[in-house]
């Protein structure tokens, strides 16, 4: 009897913890207030100089001024790589409207360039030791968790945080925004 109800109490706790994960993946990006921590946390996203697939030094600072979509993503990760097509498909419909992606792979090189050629990533990939995760952490994603994509407006704010994946529909709708104003 008592197995039976402590087997019970498992499987009600993790439909619990599934239901609240579930909840919490599905809820819409958010945009935080803006604070001295989170400011102090785009600068240093901003000042991140990383390498690209070919090793050159991409410094984030090149694309000030932009609405810039940063994505934090892995190969091993199988919600990233569901959505890099779309941000891909994204990113060449917002090309020509001050919109740029960058992709921040916490992998290794060679793994980033394969993935890159065989699915013909439309925008920059740059590659970020797992140290880097850290600062997602002080950009809202507290459990440090991939995917999770920031929009930064054009004066450098945040315009949406996402952790999980974020669907082509959600991206276009926010990116079609930028394209008004």
């Amino acid at each position: 009897m008592k197995r039976g109800f402590n087997f019970l109490l498992v499987v009600i706790v993790a439909f619990a913890a599934g239901a609240a994960g579930l909840y919490t993946a599905r809820q819409s990006p958010s945009q935080p207030a803006p604070t001295p921590a989170l400011n102090a946390a785009v600068a240093k996203l901003m000042a991140l100089d990383l390498p690209d697939t070919t090793g050159k030094p991409q410094p984030l600072a090149q694309w000030q001024g932009k609405v810039l979509v940063v994505n934090f993503w892995a190969t091993w990760c199988p919600p990233c790589r569901k959505e890099i097509p779309a941000f891909s498909a994204m990113s060449q419909k917002y090309a020509d409207k001050g919109v740029q992606f960058v992709g921040i792979s916490i992998d290794t090189p060679k793994n980033v360039v394969d993935f890159q050629v065989a699915q013909k990533v439309a925008y920059p990939l740059v590659i970020a030791s797992p140290s880097v995760v850290s600062l997602t952490e002080e950009l809202g994603n507290a459990s440090q968790g991939l995917p999770f994509t920031l929009i930064l407006d054009r004066k450098g704010g945040i315009s949406l945080v996402k952790l999980g994946t974020l669907s082509e529909e959600e991206l276009d709708r926010k990116l079609a925004d930028f394209s008004k104003s």
